[in-house]
């Protein structure tokens, strides 16, 4: 697929706490092909996979609509919330709905919320920010804004300091303004790829399959990995991985498509985007 000094399988892994559950238990050593693991960030993650470079990951949902003519998405995986999502959060000094003409700082990690948020402020609240980006640091971000945009864990620990903001969740407002849930992250694979190893892309979807049951049906270790590496408490890691939604149901793939539409017509997206399912014997299309 491209020029490696191996012939390793390349996969990637999002840094942040909310694809642990369909990692935790993921053993790239025991599949039949030699895997190598990237980790990183989702922005670094959206240009490996849209420049060839990664075989298969997860990736920021709006990375795959801009790649989609070359990407096929994974079934039954994804990071979604059917309301408030804990992670993708804005922080400001009066309620978003005031600031839609003010200035935003963005993270850089993440083009999903980002252009998230351009939708809720241009769209549902007829606003017209000027952003720009930050390095996601919050007291920093808001010496020179009206509000600041965080994602997975800087959002998290910056949600529990007594900072004074008001703080809006993304994922809540959405399913406020359109009723359907938020998908923010979806598993993508290369459509060569896909075309050229079925069987083996078989076999890591099962195994992928396999960790987010097993993670989901006993979250103790997830729960004691994050407090020992992030912080917090027991209850809120619990509640944190109960809440966020896994799969990606019909219901998920109305949400997404509607947030493509959106983002197409605001001029976020070149063209409209096709989702293609991948399965082991034929691509399935979502309809819109």
């Amino acid at each position: 697929m491209n020029n490696r000094e191996n012939d390793d399988i390349l996969i990637g892994k999002i840094k942040y706490t909310n694809v642990w559950p369909v990692f935790h238990h993921f053993n790239a050593r025991g599949l039949s092909r030699p895997v190598t693991m990237v980790t990183d960030v989702p922005s670094a993650l959206n240009r490996r996979m849209l420049g060839g470079s990664l075989d298969l990951s997860p990736v920021s949902s709006f990375a795959f609509g801009y790649g989609a003519e070359n990407l096929v998405l994974l079934p039954e995986l994804s990071v979604s919330s059917d309301g408030p999502v804990n992670s993708i959060l804005l922080f400001s000094r009066k309620p978003p709905e005031e600031i839609r003409n003010g200035v935003i700082a963005l993270t850089n990690t993440s083009a999903t919320s980002i252009n998230l948020l351009k939708i809720i402020m241009e769209k549902a609240y007829e606003g017209k920010p000027t952003y720009w980006e930050s390095e996601p640091v919050l007291d920093q971000m808001m010496e020179r804004s009206d509000a600041a945009l965080l994602i997975g864990d800087h959002a998290i620990q910056a949600s529990w300091r007594d900072h004074g903001y008001i703080v809006t969740d993304l994922g809540e407002v959405w399913k406020q303004w359109t009723g359907y849930g938020m998908t923010f992250a979806v598993w993508a694979v290369q459509r060569t790829f896909a075309d050229s190893h079925p069987d083996f892309l078989s076999e890591v979807l099962g195994a992928f399959a396999a960790s987010k049951r097993q993670s989901l049906g006993n979250l103790t270790p997830l729960v004691d990995k994050a407090i020992d590496e992030i912080g917090g408490t027991r209850e809120y890691w619990e509640h944190y991985f109960r809440n966020l939604c896994y799969d990606f149901s019909e219901q998920r793939q109305k949400g997404l498509a509607l947030y493509f539409t959106y983002a197409h017509e605001m001029g976020l997206l070149p063209k409209e985007v096709r989702m293609d399912i991948w399965s082991e014997n034929k691509l399935t299309r979502v309809k819109e």
